[in-house]
């Protein structure tokens, strides 16, 4: 059975719900601030012309979501499953921004938790494709057990790390306290 890339996720801090095109003021309110990009290879995503097109890319995959604090009722991010293999068994998980505010405070953990939650229950394995230079992203993907697997050259003279998680990772990994 295929997994539904758009279910809504959810738990007592955050929310994801599909991503719609009536989403772009909100997410762009988030994803307007340069600091969230600095260690990613479009550093320049923060400017409107330039965070559309990623908009756009994210609504084409047909697994993009909008994350919301739910204490709050406030858009802090975005995130998205994408490059569904079948044959596989495998998707990516990437794409994702949090407001800066909400760094180093536990919701990515939370996020992807909920992310791996759902998508194990169909899938066998999920992808994570980071920058080679932002450390930042692979270090909190490190803490949360994905493992490097290799580099995929991204064109440009630009190369992201590959990291993988699998279901059976997950069912070790997963009993790790938030």
């Amino acid at each position: 059975m295929n997994p539904d890339f758009h279910p809504l996720l959810e738990d007592e801090k955050v929310l994801l719900r599909p991503l719609t095109p009536a989403d772009f003021d909100a997410a762009f309110s988030v994803a307007s601030d340069p600091a969230i990009w600095e260690q990613h290879p479009h550093k320049n995503r923060w400017q409107e012309p330039v965070f559309r097109v990623f908009f756009e890319a994210s609504l084409a995959s047909n697994g993009a979501f909008l994350i919301i604090e739910r204490s709050s009722g406030e858009v802090i991010g975005g995130t998205r499953f994408y490059e569904y293999d079948q044959v596989q068994s495998a998707v990516v998980v990437g794409g994702t921004y949090f407001a800066t505010r909400c760094w180093g405070t536990g919701v990515n953990r939370r996020v992807k938790q909920l992310m791996l939650d759902y998508i194990f229950g169909y899938l066998n394995t999920v992808c994570f494709y980071i920058d080679q230079y932002n450390i930042r992203s692979r270090t909190a993907i490190t803490r949360l057990g994905a493992t490097f697997c290799g580099e995929k050259p991204m064109g440009e003279g630009m190369t992201d790390f590959v990291y993988r998680i699998t279901r059976e990772d997950w069912r070790i990994l997963r009993t790790q306290p938030l």
